[in-house]
């Protein structure tokens, strides 16, 4: 239609999730966070995430968030998947660009938007995490590297 108004609606990659796991024995533990007093969502449980800088490619904004909010650094990280969310105050569609860091050290550093943190299994994670897309993520790192690894998918997925 010529005369059809254009969305306004912007699409924007803005964020990164970043589930942060290790393996003990056979099973995987994931590290869950609580929001600081004062911070966003105080007293919510979530993932590591955070904002991709202007320019920063997703794996650096990753690597990045992961070392501000809990001091580690990964044996490996794969990219797992990207979830659309809607910011209503913006009028933005964000995109989520979605990760898993697999560590090997249990000890962790907290960055001030955090007041505690829990290694967990998968399932008690689920039920203690507030974002509706984290249970999904949980499910799809918990499929891909069910071996240990990423298997086949291991060339396409391993970001580093």
């Amino acid at each position: 239609m010529p005369n059809a108004k254009q969305p306004t609606t912007r699409i924007v990659a803005g964020v990164v999730d970043v589930v942060v796991i290790r393996r003990v024995g056979q099973a995987w533990r994931v590290l869950t966070l609580e929001r600081a007093p004062g911070a966003r969502s105080t007293g919510a449980w979530e993932i590591v995430h955070g904002s991709i800088e202007p320019g920063e490619p997703p794996v650096q904004a990753a690597l990045r968030e992961l070392r501000e909010e809990t001091g580690l650094q990964p044996e490996r990280l794969y990219s797992i998947t990207a979830n659309p969310f809607y910011l209503a105050k913006s009028d933005t569609l964000q995109i989520s660009v979605a990760f898993a860091a697999v560590v090997g050290s249990t000890q962790f550093t907290l960055g001030p938007e955090h007041s505690r943190a829990k290694w967990e299994t998968f399932a008690a994670a689920k039920k203690r995490l507030a974002w509706p897309r984290t249970h999904d993520l949980l499910r799809q790192v918990a499929w891909i590297l069910r071996d240990g690894t990423a298997g086949a998918l291991e060339d396409v997925l391993r970001s580093r």
